[in-house]
């Protein structure tokens, strides 16, 4: 009997087990549990020491499929995966690496899916040099919408985000590349964008009152 295959999920989200980035990551992992072994460990925690860095690598280097869910930070990823994807990317290199196929995930707070767009080419580039067979890439924007919720208890919001997660899952247990359309939907905007932006006004403003900094919210700094 063959053994099943292993699907690994690395969360790049430094806020853990409450993120947006796990939100979509374990959906889509559940998904293809039918197909796959699936696994997921957090990027933060495997990069703060030796042993946990090496347990990543071997969970990585075993694994048949590779699902990479980050934030966006600055246009790209957050410090701790560029680091992770340079001792994956070194390893690849150094070993002979079995067969891997590799789908990514990034969601920003900006209303705008093609936020992400760059921090996507980046996981691109990656799978390229690490000779990773690459399965596509999903940009969701507003992903503040969710905030750590499971897309189930997001509700409506997050309905054309389950279907194309729902869609991208069949697409890789057919051994195919994550469709055009999975990609459209993961970047329909889950609520209109002056809601979305009143709401996060709303938010921030709510955040500086609680810390007695309502009076800062404009301070520039001086040439």
């Amino acid at each position: 009997m063959s053994q099943p295959k292993q699907a690994l999920l690395l969360i790049g989200s430094p806020r853990g087990f409450k993120s947006t980035s796990k939100s979509l990551g374990g959906y889509l992992l559940d998904k293809l549990s039918s197909g796959y072994k699936a696994e997921e460990l957090h990027i933060q925690a495997a990069m703060r020491s030796e042993t946990a860095r090496a347990q990543m690598l071997e969970k990585a280097s075993s694994s048949d499929l590779l699902i990479l869910a980050s934030p966006l930070y600055v246009d790209s990823l957050p410090a701790a995966v560029i680091a992770a994807l340079e001792v994956l990317a070194k390893q690849r290199k150094s070993n002979s690496p079995k067969t891997q196929r590799m789908v990514a995930i990034v969601n920003s707070g900006f209303p705008e899916a093609s936020q992400n767009n760059t921090a996507l080419a980046i996981y691109r580039r990656f799978a390229a040099e690490a000779g990773i067979e690459w399965a596509g890439g999903l940009g969701l924007g507003g992903g503040g919408a969710i905030n750590g919720s499971t897309l189930e208890d997001a509700g409506y919001v997050t309905r054309n985000v389950q279907k194309a997660l729902d869609l991208a899952a069949a697409d890789l247990l057919e051994g195919k590349a994550v469709s055009l359309e999975a990609v459209d939907l993961m970047a329909k905007p889950l609520i209109q964008k002056w809601l979305y932006l009143f709401m996060g006004n709303r938010g921030w403003k709510k955040q500086a009152k609680a810390n007695g900094a309502q009076d800062k919210l404009y301070n520039q700094l001086q040439p």
